[in-house]
């Protein structure tokens, strides 16, 4: 008796195509839906594993735009301590859908709002992007001068776009109760202050990622009949959860929610792509050796496994570097990475991430 499930592929199967795989080697997982040629013009956003496929796609020749660029002898640790070199734009992360549909849309219309300026010890902060002046800003005006001034350079940006690779991060997020303008990170954590009566948790649900995200797919189409998106879901748990809920709850249904969103947008949109990042990852395969001793960030072999799955079918005329064959000796101090301004060393391709920051109130 024939059916369905009768001589199909090798990785169609559990024991097939995972079981019996080592996880660097995991065959048939991504098919590319469109070409992503080195000449198209990409931008990068998204949560902080995005930073590893704008390092990794700049380090194969593909044309990554950059729109905010940092003087030329500015050192690179410099640099992307303020923000440059990280993605396209100086916009910092942007953990959920809804920050970036929010930020094309005040690009779009040069919309700064005065209650998003947050203040500590004197200093200023663009509570839309609080990391990108660690030191803060002079006054709220010079704060929004430098919004309206960086919201040029990313309506340019998404103007002359012809692929936006985009990492799905949160479903969590805190709001302003009036605008209703959304922030990477709890005010308070690194400036201004938590006020209950003026910010709100928010924790999107799957109709409402998948509007935004239908809704940056039109705009974009729009700008460019051509455009096309990548998207993909970081594998980097959370931090810490204001959802009540326990934290590996809370990942699980944030991470969830995100693959589903991500699959429904690849299955409705002809235009939009996703990558299995988050697969390769958190693969049963792996057995862990795709993360640090923290179980959140992911090691280098990791990246550079997803990486080879990406170039595999994108690679065009260069071939993709092979993987490390051994898992590198996990460091001997296990917290996190202090900035420089901290006292400790901070290496070149580390990310810049505000939600690590969240464990400082860990007791």
């Amino acid at each position: 008796m024939t059916t369905p499930y009768a001589d199909l592929p090798p990785e169609r199967y559990w024991r097939s195509g995972v079981a019996d795989v080592h996880a660097t080697g995991l065959s048939g997982l991504y098919q590319k839906k469109f070409d992503i040629a080195r000449k198209d013009r990409i931008a990068t956003a998204g949560s902080c594993f995005a930073q590893h496929v704008a390092r990794h796609l700049t380090k194969h020749d593909f044309n990554v735009l950059d729109a905010e660029t940092s003087p030329l002898d500015l050192p690179d640790e410099v640099a992307r301590r303020f923000g440059y070199r990280i993605y396209s734009g100086r916009y910092g992360n942007l953990y959920t859908a809804r920050q970036l549909l929010q930020l094309l849309k005040d690009a779009a219309s040069g919309t700064v709002r005065p209650e998003d300026v947050w203040e500590k010890n004197g200093r200023f902060y663009d509570g839309l992007r609080p990391s990108v002046e660690p030191d803060g800003l002079a006054s709220p005006e010079e704060v929004m001068a430098h919004r309206r001034e960086h919201l040029g350079f990313v309506d340019e940006l998404f103007s002359n776009v012809d692929v936006l690779i985009f990492t799905l991060g949160l479903t969590e997020a805190w709001v302003h109760r009036a605008s209703g303008a959304v922030y990477p990170i709890c005010p308070g954590v690194i400036a201004g202050a938590y006020d209950p009566a003026e910010h709100a948790f928010k924790n999107f649900e799957f109709d409402e990622i998948l509007a935004d995200m239908l809704e940056v797919n039109e705009i974009l189409k729009a700008r460019n009949g051509n455009f096309r998106m990548m998207v993909t879901v970081s594998p980097v748990p959370l931090t810490a959860t204001a959802s009540g809920d326990h934290v590996l709850a809370a990942t699980t249904f944030s991470k969830s929610t995100l693959r589903a969103v991500a699959g429904s947008l690849r299955n409705r949109c002809d235009n939009i792509d996703y990558f299995p990042s988050y697969e390769i990852i958190t693969s049963p395969s792996s057995r862990g050796m795709f993360y640090e001793p923290n179980l959140r960030s992911v090691t280098e072999i990791g990246v550079e496994t997803v990486m080879k799955t990406l170039l595999s079918q994108h690679a065009g005329d260069k071939p993709a570097e092979a993987a490390p064959k051994e898992r590198p000796a996990p460091e001997k101090d296990d917290a996190p990475r202090k900035a420089k301004r901290g006292g400790g060393k901070k290496k070149k391709d580390d990310l810049v991430c505000e939600e690590i920051l969240l464990e400082a109130f860990a007791r």
